[in-house]
């Protein structure tokens, strides 16, 4: 069996390729499956940044999230804006940081 049949994509991480009115995602399993370990890996990596953003500006959750969010969307990001969210949804739930603003 092919390592990429094993990992476990979220319905959440699949639901960024099913346009609105459609059942079934617009790219085939292995693009998804290689665009979720990008963005999966992402949020992991954003971890320990994100507590000592939090720690050393004393900034609240939202803060430090919106601020990650908008290097994760600069120019010449390896994500789209859907998968952006998708990681600072996933950070957040990483750290055990409530919902908030994004």
């Amino acid at each position: 069996m092919p390592d990429d049949n094993q990992i476990l994509i979220p319905p959440s991480f699949i639901a960024l390729f099913v346009p609105p009115g459609r059942l079934r995602p617009t790219e085939p399993r292995a693009h998804i499956a290689e665009r979720y370990e990008l963005c999966e890996d992402f949020a992991q990596m954003l971890v320990e940044t994100a507590t000592t953003k939090r720690f050393e500006l004393g900034a609240h959750e939202d803060d430090v999230l919106e601020r990650i969010g908008r290097g994760l969307q600069a120019p010449g990001s390896l994500l789209s804006e859907a998968e952006a969210g998708w990681v600072l949804t996933r950070l957040r739930e990483l750290l055990g940081w409530n919902a908030g603003r994004c």
